[in-house]
Order: C-alpha cells, then structure tokens, then sequence
C-alpha cells in the first residue's frame, strides 16, 4: 500500500510538471525535453521574471506570467518578482517602431512600482510558505563601474544586437535607433548573471533579451540558464494588451471596470483568455464554439478573472452592472470617479488617471468621436476644460467616468 500511495504522488508530480512545461508556455530553451529532465530529477530551481514599472498598474497581460509564476511557486521553487527600475531607465525597445519620447529617471521609476506588491499578491504569495522574494534591478545596476560594463558589453557585438526586428524595422524606415534603448538587452542580460538563476521568464516579445541573458550567464558564469517564453495575451486586433499598446485592463481595475473592459475585447480572445487566466480544463476548452455563443463564453471568462482578482460577490455584481448598462442603456451606477481640483484640460485629466494611456490616444479617440457627454453628446475638442461642473463622460462603448469639483 505505501508503494502505491507513492506511486500516486510521483504520477501527480509528473501531471504537474507536464501542466507547467505546456500550458501558457509558448517556447522553452533550449528544449522542453532538457528542462522536464531537471525538474523530474527532483531539483529545485531558482528563477526570475522582471517588470519595468514604465507605468503604476500591472495588467491582464502581466497576469500570464505571474500565473505561471504561482505555479512554480506552490511546486517550490524559488521564485523572484524582479522590479527593472534599474534596466527600466533605459527603455526597452521590444516592439516600439519609434525612440519613446520620454526616458524615465530611476525615481520616477521606484515611484510607479509602489503599488505592484499590492497587484501582484491577487496572483502570487509574498508571504506564507515558500513566499515569492520582491527585488529591485537598480539595486546591483546603478553601481555598475566602467569596467564592468565594458566587460559585459565585450561579450556582444553591434551586429548581433542590431538584428532586432524592431530595429530592422526602424532602420528601413529612417527611424532613430537610440543608443539608450540599445543596450537595453546588456542590462537585462546581467540581471541574470548577478543573480546566478536557472531560469528567466517572460513574454515571446522579451526572447532576444532573455536569450542574451543565456548568452551572458554561460559567457561570465558557465552557468546554462533555461529561457521558458509565455504567449501574449492579444486583443481582437492581434496587438498585445499592455501599458504600451494603450489598451490596459489593470489587475487592481474596480470589477464593473474589469468585466466592461474584458467584454470589448473582440471574440478572438475568448479562447486565449480561457487558455492563458483560467484553470479551465484544456478539453472543455477545446468544445468552444467562439461563433456560437461568444457572448456567453465571454462573460463567462470574466467572471472567472475577476473572482480571481476580486472575490465571487463581486464579480457577479460586475455582471449585473454590465447587463443593467448595457441591455437597457442606462448609465453604470458605480462609473469610475474623478475630482479635479479647479479646472484642468480633458487630455490631461484622462492621462493622469490612466484612464487612457496617453495623449495621442485620447486625440485618436476625440477625432473618431469616440468620447461624449453622456448619453452622445461628442466632445471635439480635447483640450476643453473640466472640473468647474459635474460631468458624465463616455468613453468607446465600455468606459463610463464622472468627472466633478474636488
């Protein structure tokens, strides 16, 4: 009997590292067979992912990785939650077909990532058992010496670094390649020399700077790291949902917010977001039929996200909300608040609460005349001022603010 009870444990072990080697995973280096290998050897592993805090909400498409994060945790493995305030000031170029326009202080930085402990505890523990360890990049960064960079950057050649698509992409057309954002990847590569990991994670879109990470760790350390790649959580326009894209569904966003936002995502993410933010079994999900009931299956996912996020109370209050809004047009009850002390132009008011991501945004959005006074009254003007009146404001068929006197 004892052997069989152990049986049943190394059986349910092997299920759970199948589970975390396949699902939510798009590529492993440098293979899935090597990395299965180590992990049925019974060998704990130390890893890392790490998040820029380029703005203060962590989102859906951060919430990939940091399930993926759980999973190696409650399996025991040591896990740390990396805050790139250091790589952060340079700017990473991953996806960007133009230099941004603002290159952000390392202050400004630690400042943004102030809330990210809060965000990140709805998905992982950073207390309890085997509780997830909080670090800063900026720490072992800012006192890099000039030798040290000059030996890190000995191990990469401009060649090698200029392959970039992004770059590419720029180079043909006529776009600056700023030499910031261009050793970006040595930064990021060093994270996991200095903290000696067996594993980065993160997004398909950070594969050329985990790779150079592997590079890196082999080249100072003759450490070989492991490289486990999660897919992007896409909207219907196959771009991916994040702080750069300007389309963030924030993990902290109030729940009626949540489920409003998950159901303007097109029909195409239904089935990513199933596969990628549930548990939902992977042959229940294959019976999907997105063209046969999408709006179900859509609410469905949001009620599960947001009781993850929330609690269950909360995301089925978020349902009611979003049916009495939108089946009978009546304005949400609970539309996010906002008090402006005096008057302040619109533009700024819905950038500096992140309700839209950035200035040419709310511009793209008032030009396709996709804000108005509630019910349809469409704003023109971007810059007009707000704060002297009570104001109801909609914003694309999904986003409700009030905007009044503080």
């Amino acid at each position: 009997m004892p052997k069989n009870k152990n049986y049943g444990r190394v059986l349910l072990m092997e299920e759970k590292i199948e589970e975390l080697l396949t699902r939510s995973v798009a590529t492993i280096y440098p293979s899935k067979e090597e990395l299965k290998k180590v992990l049925l050897s019974g060998k704990k592993l130390k890893l890392y992912q790490g998040f820029d805090p380029t703005g203060e909400k962590l989102h859906l498409g951060h919430m990939v990785g940091l399930r993926k994060h759980r999973q190696w945790q409650d399996l025991g493995h040591e896990v740390i939650f990396l805050i790139g305030d250091g790589t952060g000031e340079a700017g990473d170029p991953t996806g960007k077909k133009k230099t941004r326009e603002k290159f952000f202080t390392g202050e400004e930085l630690r400042a943004n990532a102030k809330g990210y402990l809060e965000q990140a505890s709805k998905i992982v523990r950073f207390d309890g058992s085997n509780p997830i360890k909080i670090m800063y990049n900026g720490d072992w960064l800012d006192k890099l010496t000039k030798s040290e960079i000059l030996n890190i950057a000995q191990h990469f050649s401009v060649q090698q670094l200029i392959e970039r698509d992004m770059f590419q992409e720029r180079l043909k057309m006529g776009e600056t390649i700023n030499l910031r954002e261009f050793l970006y990847p040595l930064l990021q590569a060093y994270d996991s020399v200095h903290l000696g990991v067996d594993l980065e994670l993160g997004g398909s879109d950070q594969t050329f700077n985990m790779l150079a990470g592997r590079m890196l760790a082999r080249a100072m350390k003759g450490k070989e790291k492991f490289v486990m790649t999660t897919p992007l959580l896409s909207d219907a326009k196959g771009v991916k949902i994040g702080k750069s894209e300007g389309n963030v569904i924030g993990l902290t966003d109030q729940p009626s917010d949540l489920f409003g936002k998950i159901m303007a995502l097109g029909d195409e993410a239904i089935i990513p977001m199933f596969t990628l933010l549930t548990d939902t079994p992977m042959d229940e999900i294959e019976t999907f039929d997105i063209n046969k009931n999408p709006l179900e299956l859509k609410k469905r996912v949001a009620l599960i996200i947001i009781e993850q996020l929330h609690d269950k109370k909360s995301a089925e209050e978020a349902l009611a909300v979003f049916e009495s809004t939108f089946s009978k047009g009546e304005f949400p009850k609970d539309a996010l608040l906002i008090e402006v002390e005096g008057s302040k132009k619109l533009i700024d008011v819905l950038t500096e609460k992140e309700i839209l991501e950035s200035k040419s945004e709310v511009k793209r959005l008032v030009d396709a005349g996709a804000i108005s006074d509630y019910p349809d009254k469409k704003i023109t003007d971007p810059n007009e001022l707000v704060g002297d009146a009570e104001r109801k404001i909609k914003i694309g068929k999904r986003i409700f603010v009030v905007i009044k006197p503080k």
